[in-house]
């Protein structure tokens, strides 16, 4: 440990000893028993445990915990893998008390989900070994810093063997099945945060044997760290690739199995088109490739490029949205996908080309789906506002729907009235349309209701209708609306839309919350004078704009994982990721850049920062370092400026632990009460 760490851990000791001493004086000296003099007992407080640095937080009360754990306790589940062989499920679960997500295997549908993961760390992604289902490989980080390695698992005796080189961070990209050889992909670690990094990346692939990993063959280096999406062809000598440049550019390349070399085939030889082209699936006789690319107009189309040189075919060219998720069955007969519609992803299915009528299905939002390997039946996830992921199967052929999971929760919940969401939709500042998903609170809170304006990540994300998780407390406890805006940079409304926030357009999209606030003031159910704005990652970052930029506006701003300097954010997110980020925001190298980069940063304008804030932040974050959040606590505390922080040794970029998730949502409702119900 450095001795500037052991004193920055001082400090953070006796700031939250003071901290905590002082809100707990005024409590004291605030609270009386009615009919005497004497200060009655101060109302029992929730303990922080020792993973958790907090300050400036007052103690919070235990009456909140009970509430909010009854909606941490809702929990649903998500498909991971099909069995090559026998109908039965691999599905990702967090149970009602446990700490993480892990592994079960669910033999048949409704039957009981069985353990095979445990830890303090979160499982969520695996494969099952593609010939005989003999073992699972799966991935899993270590306190939330995403250096995923690679183990496999024994389903019967759950024993547990590394794979993979801890000094880089690894996924399981395909297998090479008739060998049952893993495709791994590999990227250094430069553990940026704490002071090393690299100017240029390589990505490796290797084929390992995860029955004998020592045994490994390198099959390729690539440039840059934005390759993913692997696709074996049906004759194990090619496999098809993405290389993710940017939200809006990205390739599809060719690599040979044998000798590593690579061919680019979307964009074509000689194109100069910048588009999305991302790898779906091969067609069965290895002749041709689906894709989804956006070439062809504003969104994302699935097509099939024929290798043999007949071009591309679009294939969902009717539909005004973007597709995603195509899934062929073996036989090349059914192709399943899911379209974006305004927020709602809808599954389509189509025979050879016709679409198919889809009847039963249950309502809600359409996450993953797959189809087995040997039949034609289809896994796909749904949740909706009325419960959590739940994963069901469809037979294809026959139409008929089964569910396989259900979501834990307490009955005296209700979620199946639970009201659905609304798209609202507003002009903003350059008469462009904005949207947003609105939740409301039940009826028998009267009054224009506080606003709680939820903004996404990425920034190239989507703000989409669904289970909204203990955000429910807030609505159904505490009768507090939440608006969460798809502002320009938002995916889902097409490519134009999506670049409008880029580089030196950056805070037009600020400009967006504003108009969102202008829109609120025209609801007669919402009160546009108490507005506090919630975001993590770039939405931290959105929440600190908006304590800048929009302070005589909102009530307060809570930033997780935020991003609080451009500048220092880029120079020290990981290696692997930095080339990617620069062309969404700007590259801080150039000097010109560099400059406007600190004139719009939150932590140059600190200043400016009156309403009450909250930072939120996991230590071992690799994508937005603790530092962004570090720095700006400081600041504010040198200029005496009230923040409350809370900081986690064991997280990342959000909080996985069920223990830190309810101690921080605890926060949140606290503070929501403190900036918005007094």
């Amino acid at each position: 440990m450095t001795p500037q760490r052991t004193t920055l851990q001082r400090t953070l000791a006796r700031t939250l000893r003071a901290a905590t001493a002082a809100a707990a004086a005024v409590l004291a000296a605030c609270t009386t028993v009615p009919g005497s003099n004497a200060p009655a007992a101060p109302e029992p407080a929730i303990s922080a445990n020792p993973a958790l640095h907090v300050e400036g937080l007052p103690p919070l009360p235990q009456r909140l915990l009970a509430p909010i754990q009854r909606w941490t306790a809702v929990s649903g589940h998500n498909f991971v893998d099909w069995h090559p062989q026998r109908r039965e499920m691999l599905v990702s679960h967090r149970p009602p008390g446990a700490s993480t997500t892990q592994l079960f295997r669910v033999r048949a549908p409704l039957a009981a989900p069985e353990p095979l993961t445990d830890g303090a760390d979160p499982v969520s992604s695996a494969s099952w070994e593609p010939r005989e289902g003999r073992y699972i490989v799966f991935e899993r980080g270590s306190g939330g810093n995403e250096a995923f390695q690679l183990y496999r698992l024994d389903p019967e005796t759950r024993a547990v063997t590394l794979l993979t080189d801890p000094d880089q961070r690894h996924a399981l990209q395909a297998w090479v099945k008739s060998r049952s050889l893993a495709l791994v992909s590999s990227v250094p670690l430069d553990r940026t945060a704490a002071g090393g990094r690299r100017s240029e990346i390589t990505t490796t692939l290797t084929l390992v044997d995860p029955l004998q990993p020592a045994t490994r063959r390198v099959v390729a280096q690539l440039p840059g760290g934005g390759w993913f999406g692997a696709e074996v062809a049906p004759d194990e000598r090619r496999l098809a690739m993405t290389r993710y440049l940017s939200a809006s550019e990205s390739e599809v390349w060719l690599i040979d199995l044998a000798d590593g070399q690579r061919r680019r085939v979307l964009p074509a030889a000689g194109e100069t088109l910048r588009a999305s082209h991302f790898v779906v699936e091969w067609t069965p006789d290895g002749g041709a490739l689906l894709v989804a690319s956006d070439r062809a107009g504003e969104f994302r189309e699935l097509m099939q490029l024929d290798l043999a040189g007949a071009g591309l075919k679009r294939l969902s060219s009717d539909i005004p949205w973007d597709t995603s998720g195509g899934a062929l069955s073996a036989d090349g007969r059914w192709l399943a996908f899911t379209a974006n519609v305004d927020g709602r992803d809808e599954l389509r299915l189509r025979d050879r080309g016709t679409e198919r009528a889809l009847r039963g299905l249950p309502g809600g939002s359409v996450g993953r789906i797959a189809f087995h390997r040997e039949r034609a039946e289809l896994a796909l996830v749904v949740d909706s506002a009325q419960g959590p992921a739940q994963v069901h199967s469809l037979d294809v052929a026959s139409g008929g729907v089964q569910p396989w999971t259900r979501p834990t929760a307490d009955p005296a919940l209700a979620l199946a009235r639970l009201p659905d969401q609304q798209i609202v939709r507003w002009t903003t500042f350059d008469g462009r349309t904005i949207s947003g998903v609105l939740s409301l609170p039940p009826a028998r809170f009267a009054g224009p209701r506080p606003v709680v304006m939820a903004m996404h990540g990425g920034p190239e994300a989507q703000a989409k209708q669904g289970w909204q998780g203990r955000l429910n407390f807030l609505l159904q406890d505490l009768g507090v609306a939440v608006l969460e805006p798809n502002v320009r940079g938002s995916s889902g409304y097409g490519k134009t839309f999506l670049a409008l926030d880029n580089g030196r357009l950056r805070e037009d999209s600020v400009k967006d919350m504003g108009s969102a606030i202008d829109w609120i003031a025209t609801q007669p159910r919402l009160d546009a004078r108490r507005v506090l704005v919630l975001g993590g990652s770039y939405g931290g970052y959105m929440a600190l704009a908006a304590s800048v930029r929009l302070a005589d506006r909102i009530a307060g701003a809570v930033s997780v994982v935020g991003i609080s300097n451009f500048v220092s954010f880029l120079e020290n997110t990981e290696s692997y990721r930095r080339d990617l980020r620069r062309v969404e925001y700007g590259d801080e190298r150039d000097p010109a850049m560099r400059a406007f980069l600190q004139d719009i940063s939150p932590l140059n304008l600190a200043d400016r920062i009156v309403k009450p804030l909250f930072v939120v932040q996991g230590k071992n974050d690799p994508r937005v370092p603790w530092t962004e959040s570090e720095q700006i606590v400081r600041r504010l505390q040198a200029r005496g400026t009230p923040v409350w922080y809370l900081l986690a040794d064991n997280e990342g970029h959000g909080f996985a632990r069920r223990e830190n998730a309810d101690f921080y949502f605890a926060a949140l409702a606290a503070f929501v009460e403190h900036t918005l119900l007094r």
